[in-house]
């Protein structure tokens, strides 16, 4: 019989927990299963495998993601709106670079990932659509915006960053750049 209150969903947030406090390599069945008081055995019952439980991580960091930014935007538009998403795209990988880095780069292609991942990439479509784009040259510039944000947010996190000017003052001419590409 399963614990009262253990669930995959309960699974996967004690996992994220795990992951934002002591980083992705801490990941295990068993480590998850200490940090839920439960013997790992229990586990089974909620999720098969590791790889199930990291992909179910991943779809939930997608749609975390996705929540913060499509409430970052909301009300805003054209260069207000990109700024926000970018900025807070940014926050997200910065406050979470564990969890980040369960998101695969094509997301997209991955099955349980799709769904997810598509809405993420409607709030940018969205976002474009106060400047009138839309279609293939909606898609060059999510890819330009997603490169940036991402790119300068890994970086970040990882230390990437180790000249003594400030990064903020960094960030903020790569947000003017992007939205310099959009005039």
């Amino acid at each position: 019989m399963p614990r009262a209150g253990l669930s995959a969903e309960v699974l996967v947030g004690v996992a994220l927990d795990l992951v934002d406090e002591k980083g992705l390599e801490a990941l295990s069945l068993a480590a998850v299963a200490d940090r839920a008081g439960v013997a790992a055995p229990s586990l089974y019952k909620h999720v098969g495998s590791v790889a199930e439980l990291r992909e179910l991580m991943a779809v939930a960091v997608v749609r975390q993601l996705t929540a913060m930014c499509a409430a970052a935007v909301m009300g805003r538009s054209r260069d207000d709106a990109v700024e926000a998403l970018m900025r807070h795209y940014r926050t997200f990988v910065l406050a979470h670079p564990g969890r980040y880095a369960l998101v695969p780069v094509n997301a997209l292609q991955v099955p349980s990932l799709a769904e997810a991942g598509a809405e993420l990439l409607g709030v940018f479509a969205a976002v474009l659509r106060a400047y009138g784009l839309e279609g293939s040259a909606a898609t060059h510039v999510i890819r330009r915006m997603r490169a940036t944000v991402h790119g300068f947010a890994v970086l970040e996190a990882g230390g990437g960053f180790g000249l003594p000017e400030d990064v903020e003052s960094s960030f903020d001419q790569v947000v003017t750049m992007v939205l310099r590409s959009l005039e």
